[in-house]
């Protein structure tokens, strides 16, 4: 089917008139108007393709609506000089770009449109109709669509219907209701949008109404009855033609080769440069590579906005830009304490600029205010219909908030984007940008220096700040061209990229922003009796050893144990010394106290030095709070990653590290809700496995462990012991991440003979996870990865190493990574679908921690019983297993109690 687009250029010509700054060339003549509808021009062509186009325009007099009824438009202001001046040079731009113009005498636009979207149809084609005007939708039908580039906007029949609230052909009948002040057409009186809706959807027709008005109680019926006489002329004024005699058929419509010396001498009198230079570069027209390069830079050469005619410019660039490319320079990398130097711009390939802020160094130029700087870019900024692209997007948001802006319109991340393309590869931009665009950036360190002569980014030289600034913006809009269509090509990974790690940025911005509560003085009162305990075990350790020695230091920790106590050897370093690593003393302490005491005193000293003694210092002063980073590209399986501080990894298995999570407390008013996800691992091996039993047990509630224990032990469910369970749970656990009979052994305790027959039997009594697991293998070998429930690619680059040792930890890899994979995809899901009925339902209550499986959130008395009720609904609903889904709720002042 041929595709006809038609453009509303006057609905156009006033939205870009008003929405831009006043631009203006060397001779003062203002091109604002011409400039974003030039560009909306461009866009449309671009992801439109059609076979016939034309751009169509109110002519000047009077139509026939006017001898209808006087009043019609009567209201209107004439139009604005400055645009009334741009219009001839517009148009005559248009049919240099090789697009059909249509000015009909005694026509309006609208119906030049209809009668053509009329006669399109009956030559079986579809028509796109590119508008602004509300009135166009009564032309939507199964052949008619809207778009509007201002505001991204699709309407076919069912957006019409969401909409408006009535189908297509029932938008007359309600204009007619509500009236159209703009063309000065009255309505009902005091009957807006809903009520004209409430009446069409119960009485089906403005006809049917009018017969029924009587019926109408109230104010609003004596309106509809003064109204009655007058309505069928609103209706005919509102009513678009589609009968018109016009001198043109569609199939004359066909686009046109531009003009290029006349795009020339026009673009030269503009002063649009970068067009020009487009136009003189190449052979390709700007219709077909984008008026919107504007100002478009060869590489490594950008511009740096330093005055406000600069600034209006790129504003106005960005403001009819398709996407824009943001990338913001600071004073630090702190999220929450970070305060701008610089903006960065990039609208495409080598069009990019830098905005210098607060660059400040002995003979820096004047720049441009801040405050009045981010007045201005506030709006396009938290402009949610303002597509906007980075490259970890997350940390900018972050350093916009603290200037009191809230960025919306993320659409793209092209640290997302590689990260769920390529997990196990690098994602910082230098890289990316090597390995994709065969391009070595300018990297910070080139820039900014490092070690002692590091300086900050506001001492850095405005000339050598806007080449790495306006760089990074480039590189990204040329790296999200390079990656996405390789997500948009694959409808897993597209799901992933955008149903679960885009939506994930933004909650965890609002869970980093808000940060949780921290009793320091509880955590003080633990340092000291954390300190008070490790001066007792290095009394202690000094009495085994017979002197007194530094239980920091390897070295005479390696003199103690191997030198004077003659304990045996179990591994070297590199070096040829004895190990003091973990897993030495782990085992050595099997048999020998000093080491056993040597790894309780390393426990403790890290649980002062990590949490008690620095979580204090890491309160954030204006929020009183502490604010944890939240990592989304670094777990190859999707897991989310804390930093600064780390509190994923508080232990949790010692009485010291239990009490760390006391000091996590709720505020006044407030209790901690715990979350935690049931055994979701094993859940997930029963999902993937469709293991009978395993599945039985779960559909049943049953204590998975004890159902294990009875299987391999061969005994009745009731008479399995705890030790027996212990053994399961082990077992259970310890297989889905690929443990073997040695490592079985090792952790239990027993002979590597009866770890063996424990394993054969587990599998014998669940045959489907030894299948699963043959099967992974072999799928891993074939493809080099595997993929979570939801399509999330784990890369196995080991999978066939020639190393025994590098093929087994990749084939354990490949067992356990699409449970912990689809376990990390499941928690991020939850957390979207908990944040955004919270949003939804504007509660108090917000998610503050997430720790791999469980979430932990901060909820009002008044809201706990919804919440207890809603949250495990909430969790358990965003995906159906095999098995249900089922999570352990806690509440109380403090994480520990609520956990």
């Amino acid at each position: 089917m041929k595709t006809l687009l038609l453009v509303d250029g006057s609905s156009y010509l006033y939205r870009a008139f008003h929405a831009l700054p006043d631009l203006r060339n060397a001779e003062n003549e203002p091109t604002g108007a011409i400039y974003g509808v030039l560009n909306m021009l461009r866009r449309l062509r671009k992801e439109v393709p059609a076979d016939y186009i034309a751009c169509v325009f109110d002519a000047k007099g009077k139509t026939f609506r006017d001898a209808l009824y006087p009043e019609y438009k009567a209201h209107r202001p004439p139009m604005p000089d400055d645009l009334a001046a741009q219009v001839p040079s517009l148009q005559e731009t248009i049919v240099a770009m090789g697009w059909p113009l249509l000015v009909i005498e005694g026509v309006e636009a609208d119906d030049v449109i209809g009668t053509l979207a009329r006669e399109a149809e009956e030559n079986g084609m579809r028509t796109v109709i590119s508008t602004s005007d509300k009135d166009m939708a009564q032309l939507v039908d199964p052949h008619v669509t809207l778009v509007n580039t201002m505001t991204n906007e699709t309407l076919d029949e069912a957006g019409v219907l969401a909409k408006f609230g009535v189908p297509p052909e029932r938008i007359v009948d309600y204009l007619a209701l509500i009236g159209d002040s703009v063309d000065n057409v009255p309505g009902v009186d005091k009957v807006g949008p809903k009520t004209a809706v409430k009446w069409l959807t119960q009485y089906g027709s403005l006809d049917n109404l009018i017969a029924h008005a009587d019926e109408i109680g109230g104010v609003v019926g004596e309106n509809l009855r003064r109204a009655r006489p007058w309505l069928p002329r609103a209706r005919e004024l509102l009513t678009i033609r589609r009968d018109i005699a016009l001198p043109v058929h569609v199939t004359d419509l066909a686009p046109r080769e531009p003009d290029r010396e006349g795009l020339r001498r026009l673009f030269t009198r503009f002063g649009f440069k970068g067009w020009l230079r487009e136009l003189n570069a190449s052979d390709a027209t700007p219709d077909e590579e984008g008026v919107e390069s504007a100002g478009t830079a060869s590489e490594g050469e950008y511009e740096t906005l330093l005055t406000q005619a600069q600034l209006d410019a790129w504003l106005a660039r960005l403001d009819t830009a398709e996407l824009v490319a943001v990338d913001t320079e600071t004073t630090c990398l702190d999220p929450m304490r970070a305060r701008l130097v610089g903006i960065a711009f990039s609208t495409g390939p080598h069009a990019a600029a830098y905005l210098p802020l607060t660059h400040r160094y002995p003979g820096a130029p004047a720049q441009l205010d801040l405050d009045q700087v981010l007045a201005r870019l506030k709006p396009w900024l938290e402009n949610p219909a303002k597509r906007k692209l980075g490259q970890n997007l997350k940390y900018d948001k972050h350093v916009f908030a603290n200037h009191g802006i809230r960025l919306e319109g993320i659409a793209h991340d092209t640290l997302l984007q590689s990260y769920v393309l390529e997990a196990h590869k690098s994602h910082d931009m230098d890289a990316l940008a090597q390995r994709h665009l065969g391009y070595k950036t300018l990297t910070y360190a080139e820039v900014a220096g490092k070690g002692a002569t590091h300086i900050g980014f506001d001492q850095v030289a405005i000339e050598m700040a806007t080449r790495y600034a306006a760089e990074d913006a480039d590189i990204t809009f040329r790296l999200h061209q390079a990656l996405y269509p390789k997500l948009a090509g694959d409808a897993k990974l597209r799901r992933v990229y955008e149903e679960i790690e885009l939506p994930t940025l933004e909650v965890l911005w609002d869970m980093e922003r808000t940060g949780v509560l921290l009793d320091c003085a509880k955590l003080a009162k633990q340092s000291e009796e954390i300190g008070r305990k490790l001066l007792e075990l290095e009394n202690q350790a000094h009495a085994l050893a017979g002197q007194p020695f530094n239980l920091n230091s390897p070295r005479q920790i390696q003199d103690i144990l191997f030198s004077r106590l003659g304990l045996p050897v179990k591994k070297k370093t590199p070096g040829g010394a004895p190990s003091t690593d973990e897993d030495v003393l782990a085992e050595l302490a099997l048999d020998y106290p000093l080491p056993k005491l040597l790894l309780e005193y390393r426990a403790l000293a890290k649980l002062k030095s990590t949490y008690t003694d620095k979580l204090p210092r890491m309160v954030d002063p204006a929020t009183g709070r502490v604010h944890t980073s939240y990592n989304q590209a670094v777990a190859v399986t999707g897991r989310l990653a804390s930093s600064d501080p780390n509190l994923q990894n508080i232990p949790v298995r010692t009485p010291e590290g239990r009490r760390i999570r006391e000091a996590f407390i709720a505020p006044p008013g407030f209790q901690l809700m715990s979350a935690d996800y049931s055994q979701i691992e094993l859940r997930i091996m029963a999902h993937l496995s469709q293991d009978p039993g395993l599945m039985k047990a779960f559909a049943e509630g049953q204590d998975i462990h004890r159902v294990t224990a009875a299987e391999v032990f061969g005994v009745a469910p009731e008479a399995v012991t705890a030790e027996q369970r212990r053994y399961a749970k082990v077992i259970n656990f310890g297989l889905i991440y690929g443990m073997s009979a040695y490592g079985l052994a090792a952790q239990l305790g027993i002979e590597r003979s009866a770890a063996q027959a424990w394993i054969e039997r587990y599998f014998a009594r669940y045959p489907g996870v030894a299948a699963y697991m043959e099967r992974t293998r072999q799928t891993a070998r074939e493809q080099g990865y595997v993929e979570t429930v939801f399509g999330r690619r784990l890369w196995l680059p080991e999978i066939n190493s020639a190393s025994p040792a590098r093929r087994q930890a990749a084939e354990r890899a490949a067992i356990n990574g699409p449970m912990q994979g689809t376990a990390a995809d499941l928690i991020k899901l939850a957390m979207i679908a908990v944040h955004g009925w919270l949003k939804k339902r504007r509660m108090q209550s917000r998610l503050i921690l997430q720790v791999h499986d469980e979430l932990v959130l901060e909820v009002p008395e008044a809201e706990r019983e919804e919440l207890m009720t809603e949250l495990p609904r909430l969790m358990c609903s965003v995906a159906e297993l095999s098995v249900p889904l089922e999570t352990e709720l806690g509440v109380g002042p403090n994480w520990e109690q609520a956990h």
